[in-house]
This record gives structure tokens, sequence and C-alpha cells, in this order.
């Protein structure tokens, strides 16, 4: 989807969203309510737990009382779960590009803020341990900071007033359709990052869907631009994956950790791949989303560079290091499918992993076998 910036709403600052936007709080915490669950005898629903996604916390505890039949107050539910959720926010990390755009919009003196669904002293739960974040965040707001929690827009308004901008100059990045909602309620633009791979045309009131931050580009939104990338690659912040490789796709192993990746990774990867006792390899890496009828499952096709014979490596266990982001993938568009690798991406592939932006040795120790 396009975005429909113009000269009469140039944007001034940008609201954030947190969990499931900047941190994959979302992800560390998921298996805390099924634990919890299992204390009363219960077993978690994951229809049920669609119906949660972007609510406040009061919300959220009301409804999982009533959904599961809990006897349970919501309040004492609360005082439960919530010491179970601060030990997992330690082990969140920020979704690919968050840490990217931050600088840069600091760097380039644009304000932005952090509006959540969470109670704010939980925001600083998990935000504070995270160098330069509690900083510079301009407002930092929680739910129970104003009347109403999203999809109301009270949270983004406020935001806006606190930083002194017009709402219409106000760009909110959110993941939830709860939060787009409230963005748009707000009558700010908003950009729409689904942590969920559900069907992109569910988030049509958004005016750009993406997959991750790093295909945010600023200067469609009347912002400067980002000048980190080295030609037609960007480095990033090393990304570990491994299973085995079959029938040209890598096949994760779920009980890996290294296998847990963010539904965000998405696109065309540049890194180095190595095979059970064989060198590193030169690669790209496309990653999307196969659709089913019993929902999405991850695609991961890792082309090894100046191969021609790749059939010979069916089966073998496969690690591969992620250190770049080809461009094009930010010109994509919002669809699931991965994108299929062309003569070009190699070429680029070859060059940049020569340079010292993109070498193996970011992270050599993936590599000990």
């Amino acid at each position: 989807m396009e975005n429909s910036y113009s000269n009469a709403h140039h944007i001034s600052a940008i609201i954030f969203d947190l969990d499931g936007t900047l941190l994959n709080t979302e992800q560390v915490t998921k298996n805390v309510l099924k634990e919890f669950l299992a204390k009363y005898g219960k077993l978690q629903d994951n229809e049920k737990e669609k119906k949660r996604f972007g609510l406040t916390f009061k919300e959220s505890a009301i409804t999982v009382v009533n959904d599961y039949d809990l006897p349970l107050t919501p309040e004492q539910f609360t005082l439960e779960i919530v010491p179970m959720y601060q030990g997992t926010w330690l082990q969140a990390k920020a979704l690919p590009g968050a840490d990217r755009l931050m600088r840069h919009l600091k760097k380039q003196g644009v304000p932005f803020a952090l509006a959540s669904n969470s109670l704010s002293k939980n925001i600083d739960g998990k935000i504070s341990h995270r160098d330069g974040w509690k900083e510079g965040f301009q407002v930092i707001l929680g739910s129970d900071q104003v009347k109403s929690g999203k999809p109301s827009p009270d949270l983004f308004l406020e935001a806006a007033k606190r930083m002194g901008v017009d709402p219409l100059h106000c760009l909110v990045i959110e993941d939830s359709l709860v939060g787009v909602k409230a963005g748009k309620a707000a009558g700010m633009k908003v950009v729409a990052v689904p942590s969920l791979q559900i069907d992109p045309d569910s988030y049509s009131n958004a005016d750009s869907v993406l997959h991750s931050l790093l295909q945010f580009q600023p200067e469609q939104w009347g912002l400067p631009q980002f000048v980190d990338w080295i030609d037609n690659t960007l480095p990033i912040e090393p990304i570990h994956v491994e299973g085995v490789f079959s029938n040209g796709l890598l096949h994760t192993c779920s009980d890996s950790e290294l296998s847990v990746l963010p539904d965000q990774i998405w696109g065309l990867y540049i890194g180095w791949a190595k095979f059970d006792g064989l060198e590193l390899l030169k690669a790209v890496i496309s990653i999307g989303w196969s659709r089913a009828a019993c929902g999405s499952t991850r695609k991961i096709q890792p082309c090894i560079i100046n191969e021609s014979d790749i059939d010979k490596y069916d089966n073998c266990k496969i690690k591969l290091l992620l250190v770049g982001y080809l461009r094009r993938s930010c010109s994509a568009g919002n669809v699931l499918d991965s994108l299929d690798i062309l003569d070009e991406d190699k070429v680029t592939a070859d060059a940049a992993l020569d340079l010292p932006a993109f070498s193996c040795k970011l992270c050599k120790s993936f590599f000990v076998d």
C-alpha cells in the first residue's frame, strides 16, 4: 500500500507503539499465559488470544478471566501474572530497524514519542534497560495516563499535545489493528507494521503497510532520508538462523532458539552460509511467507552465490548469518510471498560481502562447529 504523503500534511513528529512495534515483547511472553492457565487446568485457545491483540492490560485481564472462566477477579489475575511477565521483559529485543530509525530521528532533530496500551510502570520495565531509549522519547505515555486506551485516540492526541505538534503533522507507527484505528481516529497518518502475519487487507485503513521498519523510507513522509546505505545494501544487526537445507529451502528446528525469528523478518538479505564441515559461503536469502488454509508458514530460501550444484547440500544442516538487507525489498510492497532472487541481487551481494561492514567476522563464534 502506498502512503498518501502530501505537503498539506507535512510530518513533524512520529509516535510509536511499543509491544510488537519496537520490541518483540509479544514473542518472548507468548508462553506466559499458557503456563498460567495450566495452573488452573485450562488450555490456551489461540482464537481467543487473537481477540485480545492490542487491548489495554486492564481490558485484557477482564477478557482472560471471562474467556477461561477463571476463579479470579481481574485484579487477582493481574497480581498473579504480572510478575511472570516481568521475568521475560529483559529477554525482549529491538525489532528490525527500530534502533536505526530512532537514532536517525534523534540525529535529525525530529521529535518522537511512545504511546502504548501498556501501563506506564510496565513500559518503564520494558525500556529502562535499553540504551538511550528512555532518554530518546520526548514523551512516554501509558494507557493509565489518559481517559481511554486504544482504539480511542486519547493516547495519540495527548502525545501530540505534549510534544506541541498538531495531530495532522504526526505519523503513527503501529503493529495492531486497534492501534491503527486509534491513530486514524486522532486524524494522523498511520504506518502499520503488523506483528502477526494476517491478510494485509485487514490493515487497509492504514496509510502504508510495511513488513518491518527496515522498509520505512522517511523521505516519503517529508522527513530526512537515511544515509547509511552502502550502494544498495543496508548493514544490519546480525541475525542468526539454523536448520536443515532441503529442496532449496531452509527448514528450521522448532526447538532451536536460533530459529525463532520475529514475524517482521521479511525480504531479501545477504549473508554467510555454512553447511556441516564445509567452508563459509556467500549467500542471498529470500524470506517470506506461504499461505495455507491453516495459516501462514515461513519460507526461507538461501541462494548460494557462485555455486551451480546446490543439490549436493540437500538434507544437510545449515547455519545462516544475515548481515545486510537489500534495498529492493523496500519497494516490494506488503505482499506475504517471498521475493524471487534475481541475478542483480547476487551481483550486489557478492560485492557487498567483500566489504568490512558485512564481514563474517561480525559473529565468527556462530560458525564454530
